[in-house]
């Protein structure tokens, strides 16, 4: 396949640079350059999470409950401040 690529200074001082060590062709030595850029891929780094201990589970259920019993006690306060 014919294409065209348009490759920065620093690419261009390498693939001639394979093409003198190795006694290859332009096309070649990219074609090489490729294919082993392609191939070396780094493995994944593995992603940790920390974790912290947070002691006891909060029961919602009785959280919700005790918020219900703030609210209708500060409603009472309220009604009976202004009586």
């Amino acid at each position: 396949m014919r294409t065209t690529v348009t490759l920065d200074d620093d690419t261009l001082v390498v693939i001639r640079r394979l093409m003198r060590e190795r006694h290859i062709s332009f096309k070649q030595a990219l074609n090489d350059a490729i294919r082993q850029g392609a191939q070396h891929r780094p493995a994944p780094a593995v992603f940790e999470t920390r974790t912290a201990d947070l002691g006891v589970p909060v029961n919602l259920d009785r959280a919700l409950q005790i918020a219900g019993e703030l609210e209708d006690e500060e409603l009472i306060r309220r009604q009976r401040r202004g009586a």
